[in-house]
C-alpha cells in the first residue's frame, strides 16, 4: 500500500504533514515527501487527506479469553473479585470458550488500532489459534500458578507453560512469541519460582508476571519473605534476568524501579482496571525519571471492561499528572512512546513500534476530520486528549490489513459474538 499525502507522527515523535509512506511485504519501505519514482510497486494508494498515520498500538498487558466474562463480578476488590467470582468462571472454561472469546478480544483490539497484545492465559493451544487465524500479532505467556502444592515436574500449569514455548514459538511465519510467565509471587512457592526461572534461561524467553499491583500483596510478600519486595524477591530467584513485562507496578519503591532498570524489564501500566478495582495509582511519572520503560495495557475486558486503547491513552496520561501533581507532566510524545514503541520493547520486538524504513508496518489511520479532532493547535495533544477508538478507520498488521472502515478481513464478527454469547450462557448454566 502507499499512503499517500498523509500526516504522520514519525520517529522522533512529531507530526509530519503531507508525507507518502509505502509498504511492501511486512516492511515500511518508502517515506518522502513526494511520490516515490515508481508508486505502482507499492499496489493501492491510500488518500490520506485528513488522516493520520501512526504506529500501530501495543497492550502490554492483557487476559483477551475474559471478555466472555465482560460484567462478570462487578463491585470487588481484587482478591475477592478472583476468588469469589474469576477463578469459579474459569474452572468451567473450555478450548472452545476460550477460543471464541480471543477472537472477540482481537477484533475488538483491531478496531481500536492495536496491532499486538501480551497476553497472559491458560489453554495456550486455543489462544494462539485464534492470533494466528486473526493475522495479528500476539507474545502469549502462559501463566503459572501453584495453589495446590504441585511439585514443579507434577503441576500441569508448569508443564503447559513448557509445552507453549517449546512448540509454539514463531507460530504465525513469526508473528507469535512466547514469554515465559508466573501469575504472581503470591500464587506460586518458590520451587515454581524456580523452576519457571530456570525454563526461561532454557528456552532464551522473557518473562511476564503480575508485580506489585495491590497493597496487600506487596506488604504480605515482605511479611512472608524478611521484608523483601515482590520485585526483590522474584529478582532473587532469576525470574528478571532476560527482561520482560512487569504488569500493574501500583506499590513499586525506589528499589523496585533501580531494579526493574537494571534488568530491562518493563511496566506494564494498567490504568482503568486498576482504578475500577481500586488498586491503586501506578506512579509513572517517578518510573520515566528512573529510566525504566513504561508501556500501556488494558488488563482483561473483565475488569477494564474496554480495550479502547485511546480511552486508555488519555486515563494513563491524567493519572500520571495527578500522581505527580505537575500539569506539564506525561507530555504526549512519552505518552504515544508509551502506547506504542515501549509496548514493542517488553515484547522483544525491536523493529516495531515507530514508523521509519525497514520497520514492521504496523500500522494505523485515524479519522482528523471528526468533530473531536478539531480545531488542531496541537495533533499529539489531540491524539493523547481528544480521539477515540472509534475515530480509526484502518489497521495493518505486517502489512497487511486487518480492519478497515468497520470490516475484518479475517474475522466473522458475526459469528464471533454469537458463539461467544452461547459460550457464555453455557458456562453460567453450569455454575
Amino acid at each position: 500500500m502507499l499512503f499517500k499525502n498523509i500526516t504522520m507522527i514519525d520517529d522522533q515523535w512529531e507530526a509530519v504533514r503531507r508525507r507518502y509512506v509505502g509498504t511492501q511485504g511486512d516492511k515500511i519501505t518508502y517515506i518522502g515527501d513526494s511520490m516515490p519514482e515508481d508508486p505502482a510497486i507499492y499496489g493501492e494508494q491510500y488518500d490520506g487527506t485528513n488522516r493520520i498515520l501512526l504506529p500501530g498500538f501495543v497492550n502490554a498487558h492483557a487476559h483477551s479469553p475474559m471478555s466472555v466474562l465482560r460484567g462478570y463480578g462487578e463491585g470487588l476488590p481484587l482478591d475477592r473479585w478472583l476468588h469469589e467470582r474469576i477463578f469459579p468462571f474459569e474452572a468451567k472454561l473450555d478450548g472452545e470458550a476460550v477460543y471464541w472469546s480471543t477472537f472477540l478480544s482481537l477484533a475488538e483490539s483491531l478496531r481500536f488500532g492495536i496491532v499486538s497484545t501480551s497476553d497472559m492465559y491458560m489453554f495456550h493451544e486455543d489462544v494462539i489459534r485464534a492470533a494466528v487465524e486473526s493475522g495479528v500479532k500476539m507474545n502469549f505467556a502462559r501463566s503459572v500458578t501453584n495453589f495446590a502444592g504441585y511439585a514443579p515436574k507434577d503441576n500441569p500449569e508448569f508443564l503447559a507453560m513448557k509445552d507453549a514455548l517449546r512448540h509454539y514459538q514463531g507460530a504465525g511465519e513469526g508473528r507469535i512469541r512466547i514469554d515465559a510467565s508466573v501469575h504472581a509471587e503470591y500464587s506460586n512457592d518458590e520451587a515454581t519460582l524456580r523452576a519457571v526461572s530456570e525454563a526461561a534461561a532454557e528456552e532464551g524467553a522473557r518473562i511476564h508476571v503480575h508485580l506489585s499491583e495491590t497493597e496487600k500483596e506487596t506488604e504480605e510478600c515482605k511479611e512472608r519473605h524478611d521484608g523483601r519486595t515482590p520485585a526483590a524477591y522474584l529478582d532473587s530467584l532469576g525470574l528478571f534476568d532476560r527482561g520482560g513485562t512487569a504488569a500493574h507496578g501500583v506499590w513499586l519503591t525506589p528499589g523496585d524501579r533501580e531494579i526493574l532498570k537494571a534488568r530491562g524489564m518493563v511496566v506494564a501500566s494498567n490504568p482503568v482496571s486498576n482504578l475500577k478495582l481500586c488498586s491503586g495509582v501506578c506512579d509513572v511519572p517517578s518510573l520515566y525519571k528512573a529510566g525504566v520503560p513504561v508501556a500501556l495495557g488494558t488488563d482483561g475486558p473483565s475488569s477494564n471492561n474496554s480495550l479502547n486503547f485511546f480511552e486508555e491513552m488519555k486515563i494513563f496520561a491524567l493519572l500520571g499528572k495527578m500522581k505527580s501533581g505537575d500539569p506539564a507532566e506525561m507530555d504526549p510524545k512519552e505518552v504515544l512512546r508509551s502506547a506504542t514503541c515501549a509496548g514493542a520493547l517488553a515484547q522483544g520486538r525491536t523493529d516495531s513500534g515507530c514508523i521509519s524504513k525497514d520497520f514492521c508496518a504496523d500500522l494505523i489511520v485515524v479519522d482528523a476530520s471528526v468533530p473531536n479532532m478539531n480545531p488542531v493547535h496541537d495533533i499529539l495533544n489531540n491524539l493523547v486528549y481528544a480521539a477515540d477508538g472509534k475515530d480509526v478507520c484502518l489497521t495493518m498488521v505486517g502489512g497487511e490489513v486487518l480492519y478497515r472502515d468497520g470490516d475484518y478481513t479475517t474475522i466473522d464478527l458475526e459469528r464471533v459474538i454469537a458463539e461467544t454469547e452461547r459460550a457464555k450462557e453455557r458456562i453460567l448454566s453450569s455454575l
